[in-house]
């Protein structure tokens, strides 16, 4: 598997993963007030995924991909 293979199967196992963890904020927020000290943590967590994900695409990009 190429370079760009191998970055592309991270952009999509990463854009799986950031809408999952987009859905359980989500559904965290429909769910409040119950569970409201999860927020910080699902939070994070979403926001990780996503800032992995705009590195991923962007080195995908830079390689040509």
């Amino acid at each position: 598997m190429s370079d760009i293979d191998t970055l592309k199967a991270a952009v999509k196992k990463l854009s799986t993963q950031a809408t999952q963890a987009k859905m359980d904020l989500h559904d965290l927020s429909e769910e409040l007030p119950v569970n409201w000290e999860k927020i910080p943590e699902i939070a994070a967590h979403c926001h990780e995924l996503h800032a992995k994900l705009a590195q991923a695409r962007k080195d995908l990009k830079a390689a040509g991909g």
